[in-house]
């Protein structure tokens, strides 16, 4: 599948594309045909039914930073639902003030990704939230201890009870997962100005918007950045045509090479989904670039083989800053304190190696 998007790309990048504005109705049908909407209500997950007890439970966990070492860190802490789901650091810091190696991706519409992290290591958001809490530059716990943690109050063991009622012993360092995914499936947002234009509302993008959207289309943006998320489907090599600098493209981080250990994965990651994008900066997994334009003007030359002119890349912005859409309206819950058997904070680093 990745071959053919490249190729995709490649076409685009070789056919001496030719730029003409198309009308609302052609550009309707042109993005119904690449993008679909995001939905309204939080989509189903495959193995792992919602229920009100579990999202409750979710919830809580996604807040709660006793699931950490130090209990300074959460979920929250990286994956800011005030901030878009992202964190506004190039890399987030860890236990200990130790700074991961990626940016953190959003949360936000993550449900809808193929797989989760830059190198698509974990299958789905409840394989991706025992990565974290292991990590020793980020939570830097184990299993076991978050299981002690969580039975030493009660009201959590009666959540649990509630959110898995068919379990003998439901505290489980799996069901934390599945809490927290259930929840993070919720942090969904629909309604930005791409989903409402090809609804049927010629308003809901500008004329610059709709000229940056058909440029994205026709210059071949949509090969690595299509369906309902703009992206997150598909891994690609960062650098199709030229890679960028080491400033940007850090020699020692092979991306998906670390999973796969195949040589053609060498600098290739997952594309990131481009859903509120212009709320989530910095860029990249290296999270070294701060703007919308330099990240667009990048993407030209490295992955289209082309020097976007000044005009081009403030129209696709244009394009991408229409892509916010309702924020959830989350309210941080009220955690059920620790009690005299709860374990007490571990702040000393560890130096084992990081997930």
């Amino acid at each position: 599948m990745r071959f053919f998007k490249i190729l995709s790309v490649c076409v685009f990048v070789f056919a001496s594309v030719t730029w003409v504005s198309a009308s609302d109705a052609e550009l309707r049908t042109l993005a119904k045909g690449m993008f679909d909407p995001i939905p309204t209500s939080a989509p189903a997950l495959e193995g792992n039914v919602a229920s009100d007890a579990k999202l409750k439970l979710g919830h809580m966990l996604y807040f709660e930073p006793r699931l950490s070492a130090s209990q300074l860190i959460s979920c929250q802490t990286c994956h800011n639902v005030g901030l878009a789901g992202g964190d506004l650091q190039e890399t987030s810091t860890g236990h200990g003030w130790q700074k991961g190696p990626r940016n953190a991706p959003t949360t936000y519409n993550a449900v809808f990704n193929s797989a989760q992290f830059w190198d698509g290591r974990a299958k789905d958001l409840a394989d991706q939230a025992k990565g974290p809490v292991q990590a020793s530059v980020e939570m830097n716990n184990t299993p076991d201890a978050v299981v002690t943690l969580l039975t030493s109050i009660p009201e959590y063991v009666a959540l649990f009870k509630q959110a898995f009622p068919a379990e003998k012993s439901p505290v489980t360092f799996d069901n934390m997962a599945k809490a927290i995914e259930v929840f993070e499936a919720t942090l969904i947002t629909p309604n930005d100005g791409l989903d409402r234009f090809m609804a049927g509302d010629d308003q809901a993008l500008t004329a610059d918007q709709k000229a940056g959207l058909d440029l994205f289309v026709n210059n071949g943006c949509v090969g690595c950045h299509d369906g309902v998320n703009l992206g997150g489907t598909d891994y690609f090599p960062f650098g199709v045509v030229e890679k960028p600098g080491a400033e940007v493209l850090p020699v020692g981080d092979k991306g998906r090479f670390k999973v796969t250990n195949t040589a053609s994965d060498e600098y290739v990651f997952r594309s990131p989904p481009l859903r509120n994008i212009a709320l989530t900066a910095p860029y990249f997994h290296s999270g070294k670039v701060w703007t919308l334009k330099q990240a667009v003007a990048i993407m030209g030359t490295s992955q289209l083989g082309m020097e976007l002119t000044d005009q081009e890349v403030d129209l696709i912005v244009s394009m991408l800053e229409g892509l916010t859409g309702d924020q959830p309206q989350v309210m941080h819950p009220l955690l059920p304190a620790s009690t005299a058997v709860t374990p007490q904070p571990v702040l000393q680093v560890n130096t084992g190696s990081a997930h």
